[in-house]
């Protein structure tokens, strides 16, 4: 099946988009999702993010933090950078760790960014973000993110926009320390490779038909992003900034595919 793509305007968004969705049409487009038809629910969302803004300082609970609250699970995702100006950073996890009321007292004066570590980022960088990660996507950037297709975010700050906040949520399920570095990686755009595996998704860069890095991977629902090339879903042509889903890793034909992500549950 071949997924509906949706142009999202957003305030922090790009005016020109990558070729692949004909660039644009001079609207502020801040994400391009991926969604099914009715009646069919997705474990997972992939979407596109271009950035002129930084978005805000936010977070998301896990599993046990979430189903506390009547939600099914948590929410984990993950960033692949496509492509980013030399000064581009994104915000994850603190500086150093500190209290519960100093990082809420510093969202409230505005303070917040000055506690956030903030790291270049280029191309092909990848970073997994776990659940109670406090992470912010800085300003032109361009990347590809895979997500538990969950709505539940908790902003702690938003430069002045007019959005809501949720400071007491966001700090109650915030962890107050450093990102683990093991959590991020480079990507070689010439090579197949497990960019990351375990609950509650895996993600794959593959490499025209070298598939072996997906061996033994049992899951599901597969989600294919060609970033190069295309590739064929039962009979349907996915092409570069497309998305299509399956049940099965056999019911997607490589044979004309340059360069993919392809993501799948493991729950």
């Amino acid at each position: 099946m071949k997924l509906k793509r949706k142009f999202v305007e957003k305030p922090w968004g790009q005016e020109v988009l990558p070729d692949i969705f004909d660039g644009g049409s001079g609207k502020k487009i801040g994400e391009v999702w991926f969604e099914a038809p009715k009646g069919i629910k997705l474990q997972l969302m992939v979407k596109y993010l271009f950035t002129s803004e930084k978005l805000s300082i936010q977070v998301h609970p896990n599993d046990r933090q979430a189903r506390r609250i009547g939600f099914p699970h948590g929410k984990e995702e993950c960033w692949f950078i496509l492509d980013a100006k030399p000064d581009a950073v994104l915000g994850l996890g603190l500086k150093k760790p500190v209290s519960a009321t100093k990082l809420k007292t510093a969202a409230i004066l505005g303070e917040i960014e000055q506690l956030i570590d903030w790291k270049p980022v280029k191309k092909g960088d990848f970073f997994y973000v776990p659940a109670g990660t406090i992470h912010a996507i800085g300003a032109d950037v361009s990347l590809l993110e895979v997500q538990q297709n969950i709505d539940i975010t908790y902003r702690m700050y938003d430069y002045g926009r007019p959005r809501e906040l949720h400071l007491e949520e966001a700090i109650a399920v915030a962890k107050l320390t450093a990102y683990d570095m093991d959590y991020c990686n480079e990507i070689p755009v010439d090579e197949s490779a497990i960019l990351c595996v375990g609950a509650p998704f895996a993600l794959f860069q593959i490499i025209g038909t070298d598939d072996d890095v997906i061996s033994k991977t049992a899951s599901k629902e597969w989600q294919i992003i060609p970033l190069e090339g295309s590739v064929t879903v039962r009979g349907k042509l996915i092409k570069a900034g497309d998305c299509g889903i399956c049940p099965r890793f056999s019911d997607i034909d490589l044979s004309k595919n340059k360069r993919s992500l392809i993501a799948c549950t493991m729950t």
